[in-house]
Parts: C-alpha cells; sequence; structure tokens
C-alpha cells in the first residue's frame, strides 16, 4: 500500500461487521468512509448529515478540530465536544453531558457519534451512542497506540464505577474505524509505551512469530518509524478482530484470552486511583504476574517469562509496580474479585501454555496467588 491508501481488517459479525481503515496522513478520507460506512449499515444520510464529535482538551487542538473541520467543509453539522482529559472522565456526569449535547443537537437515530481521543474517549463516547436513543450509529477515530491496536476494535464501551473499571458498559460496534497512524507522531512517549504492553500481549497470547517479530524491531519500534507501525497495528487489529468475531459478547469463554495480565491490571488500576497507572502500563506489569503465576503452575518454563519481560523492558515498559504503589495483598485479592472473570466469587485467570498460546483457567489456589503478588 502507499501511505495515504487504506489498509483495510474487516472485523467478520454479521449484520454488525465493519472495516478497520489504516492510513497514514490521509485523515481527509474520512468524510468519505463515514458516508460509505453509515449507509452500508442502512443508516439515512441526507444532504447534511448530524456528527457528535467527542474528544478531549489535549486532543481537541491536535486532531479534534482538523475532524469537526474536515466534516463541515463536506456539509455536515458536526458539533465537537472536549472534555477533561483522564480516566475520570469515564462517569456518569460526562455521559450525561454527552447526553445534554445529543439533546440540543437533535439527534435522531442516523446521528453518529465520533470517538477522536484514546481508550477513555472511545469507551465514554461509544457507551453514550449506545445508550442515547437505544443506540446510534458510531465511529472511531483513535489517537493513541492502545486505542488503536485494543480498546477502538472489538465493540466494548463503557464507564467506571468507583469500585471497579468498566463496571457499566455495553456491547455496541463501530459502523467503522479510521486508523492514522501518523497521530503517533505526536503521542507523549509514556502514552507510547503504554499501548505497546498492548502489542506485546498479542504475541503472547495468539501469534509466537508476531512475537519474535517484535522482539527483531524493537530498535525501529522504539523509533516509531511509520513502515513499523502500520505493520504492528495492522497485526494487532487482524489478531483482535479474529477473536471478536467469534465471541463478540464473551460468552465463550474464547474472547476472555485478550485480558491476558488484566485481573491482576484492572486491580492495580482501581487501587491506584484511576490515571495514576496508565492502563497499557498497568497490563504490563498484570503480565508478569500472570507470567509467573503460570510458572509456579508448571505451565510454561521461565524461559518464557524471561522472554516477555525481556521484551517489555526493551520497549521501556515497567515489570513491577514502583515503589509508592504497593497495597495489602488482601486489598488486591478484594479488587481483583470485581474482575468479569470472577466466577462465583472464584478468580479465573489467563494463562500462558506456550508462547502464542493462552487458556481460562479455573480453582487456581488463592494462597498461590497471594503468594505471587507477596513475591512482587
Amino acid at each position: 500500500m502507499t501511505e495515504s491508501s487504506p489498509l483495510l481488517v474487516h472485523v467478520s459479525l454479521a449484520d454488525r461487521s465493519y472495516e478497520i481503515a489504516i492510513v497514514t496522513a490521509a485523515l481527509d478520507l474520512l468524510p468519505e468512509l463515514a458516508q460509505t460506512w453509515l449507509t452500508g449499515h442502512g443508516y439515512r444520510v441526507g444532504d447534511a448529515p448530524k456528527a457528535l464529535v467527542v474528544t478531549d482538551q489535549n486532543v481537541k487542538t491536535l486532531h479534534g478540530d482538523r475532524v469537526a473541520g474536515l466534516l463541515d467543509e463536506a456539509g455536515w453539522q458536526a458539533r465537537l465536544v472536549a472534555l477533561p482529559a483522564g480516566e475520570p472522565t469515564k462517569s456518569f456526569a460526562a455521559t450525561q453531558d454527552l447526553y445534554d449535547h445529543l439533546v440540543d443537537l437533535r439527534a435522531d437515530r442516523s446521528t453518529v457519534v465520533i470517538a477522536v481521543g484514546g481508550g477513555v474517549i472511545g469507551d465514554l463516547a461509544g457507551f453514550a451512542a449506545a445508550t442515547y436513543n437505544r443506540g446510534l450509529p458510531f465511529l472511531q477515530i483513535p489517537t493513541t497506540l492502545l486505542a488503536m491496536v485494543d480498546s477502538s476494535v472489538g465493540g466494548k464501551v463503557g464507564i467506571n464505577h468507583p469500585k471497579g473499571k468498566n463496571l457499566i458498559g455495553a456491547f455496541h460496534q463501530p459502523v467503522g474505524v479510521l486508523i492514522d497512524t501518523q497521530f503517533l507522531a505526536t503521542l507523549p512517549d509514556r502514552d507510547f509505551r503504554a499501548g505497546l504492553a498492548e502489542v506485546v500481549k498479542y504475541g503472547v497470547i495468539l501469534d509466537s512469530a508476531f512475537f519474535h517479530f517484535l522482539e527483531g524491531h524493537v530498535a525501529e519500534i522504539n523509533a516509531r518509524d511509520p513502515a513499523i507501525l502500520r505493520r504492528i497495528v495492522a497485526s494487532s487489529c487482524d489478531l483482535k478482530a479474529v477473536v471478536v468475531s467469534q465471541d463478540e459478547y464473551e460468552r465463550t469463554g474464547l474472547r476472555a484470552v485478550l485480558n491476558y495480565g488484566h485481573t491482576f491490571a484492572h486491580a492495580f488500576e482501581a487501587l491506584a486511583g484511576y490515571g495514576e497507572l496508565l492502563h497499557g502500563e498497568a497490563v504490563a506489569i498484570g503480565m508478569q504476574y500472570a507470567a509467573r503465576l503460570a510458572e509456579r503452575l508448571d505451565r510454561i518454563p521461565p524461559e518464557l517469562v524471561t522472554r516477555q519481560t525481556r521484551l517489555l523492558e526493551s520497549l521501556h515498559l515497567p515489570t513491577g509496580l514502583p515503589s509508592d504503589h504497593t497495597w495489602p495483598v488482601d486489598a488486591i485479592i478484594d479488587a481483583m474479585r470485581l474482575d468479569k472473570k470472577t466466577l462465583a466469587g472464584k478468580l479465573r485467570f489467563v494463562l500462558p501454555t506456550r508462547l502464542g498460546h493462552v487458556e481460562l483457567v479455573e480453582n487456581i489456589d488463592e494462597a498461590l496467588v497471594r503468594d505471587v503478588l507477596r513475591q512482587g
């Protein structure tokens, strides 16, 4: 492909199927793609279609203004809403704010909600789209690596409860996802690194060859080489799309594999206070705890833990909790019990059996989990 022509990844979900269009420096394709995607999903697109463009105050000047401007130039009625940046924005209050804007816009069933930002904005805007007027079309324009390879794909939307992350939510597939990897050039280093945790995760859980590719291209990844970034974004989206197409609503257990490291990670995020640990940082640390738990259960050899540690560290990701983020083991276990994989009060973990394959494991002795947590 050329840098401006879309590389397409298809998410196959019957009448909810959609495309992920991956481009570089080609955001101006948005109005045409949006109209094509909306029409393809049966929505009536008139002469002046309406759009609520949701972004945050950090992304507004970088990308949000341009998205709204492109739509205005193409004859859309686009309203731009910029919310405070950060995890606390995934709240009931922010959802109500978006509802108020939709009422004021006189949104109808064909009004599209467009998320321009990272996972927080995507989850929040998607939840508002899923619940306003019993469901509005939703389009994702992720601006962080984490959102590009993870939260923008698969239809999970939601907000946080003070006691747990993403406890209020829905499955609401977008009509399409537009990923412009040029956005990554302006992404702060910490946010870029956080996204790489989910990229590494795909190699561990689904594709050993992809893991090996990452190991062999650390220098290019750290330098944000455009060709390598397109490759890892496309591969990550493709791997997640395969899983989502087979277990859209996380009922068979297959989609649960995507939560490798997340049982630990979500507990760490909640205890730290949302936003203190970035999601990707918590996932990197959680993957380490999960790998050590798998090693203690003799499911994997020590060498796999070492390879995962080495790759995460070479990408400048944390592999242990910071000294100012330590909690009693009881508090961590209590937070983990709120994880969506918990069944009848029993913790379940996604654990590797070899590189490229993981399983959802039940009936793990809680004393062993406590021991792994104590060792840090």
